[in-house]
């Protein structure tokens, strides 16, 4: 079986909407303090600083581990996240490609909407999420967690055939991370809900990792931020 020989899933760091929708949530407020388009949400300062201190961790990696292949997200904060943290490791690094599915979990109309304005525009939204569940709810346009399970494990298909024997790094998105974890594990969705309560949401600028051994991938790292100490 074709694998890569390592496996670098990085979230990207901080976003403008990473404060703004706790906020406004907190606050049980319609509108956040951020606009556009989810794609096009940039990073915050802290995001940036985060990013650098990804470039900071790749610097320290022996010359024998440095990432032969890079792909991130299309949106602007895993985009900005590598570039960031590509410039700050000083090395010389592939050129980043990117692909389409490692986007966000797409919320359809209600992206970019806080809890009180779907509450209000959508009122019929909490029945269908409790009586679908978790996993299976795909909001209207939008895809469940077992859709993204499913593109990213033709991602990760493609991935292992594309670049077998190579040390791969994605830069990618919370509900990526988490999903990419539940496919390589093959791990039920009681399963994920158990880890997301043992280790936490997967942290902004954190690194999860990969490595091959006897042909299948075997988690070494998961969500570590030690990388982080100065952000």
């Amino acid at each position: 079986m074709s694998v890569v020989a390592e496996l670098i899933l990085v979230r990207h760091g901080q976003s403008l909407a990473n404060v703004a929708f706790p906020a406004a949530d907190a606050q049980g407020l319609l509108e956040a303090e951020v606009s556009g388009r989810d794609a096009e949400v940039p990073l915050t300062e802290i995001g940036e600083a985060q990013a650098a201190a990804v470039g900071g961790w790749l610097a320290a990696l022996p010359s024998e581990q440095v990432p032969q292949v890079v792909i991130t997200s299309p949106y602007l904060r895993a985009r900005e996240t590598w570039r960031i943290a590509a410039e700050s490791s000083g090395l010389d690094l592939p050129p980043a490609k990117t692909d389409d599915r490692l986007v966000d979990r797409l919320l359809g109309d209600l992206e970019m909407l806080t809890r009180a304005a779907v509450a209000e525009r959508f009122p019929q939204e909490a029945a269908r999420r409790a009586e679908a569940g978790e996993y299976r709810y795909a909001p209207p346009g939008g895809e469940s967690f077992a859709d993204v399970e499913a593109r990213l494990a033709s991602f990760l298909t493609d991935l292992n055939s594309d670049h077998a024997g190579e040390r791969a790094v994605v830069v990618a998105h919370d509900a990526v991370v988490l999903m990419m974890r539940a496919v390589i594990q093959r791990l039920t969705w009681d399963e994920v809900i158990a880890l997301e309560r043992a280790e936490g949401t997967v942290c902004n600028a954190s690194i999860s990792q990969f490595l091959t051994r006897d042909g299948r991938l075997e988690l070494v790292r998961y969500n570590a931020v030690d990388h982080l100490p100065s952000v």
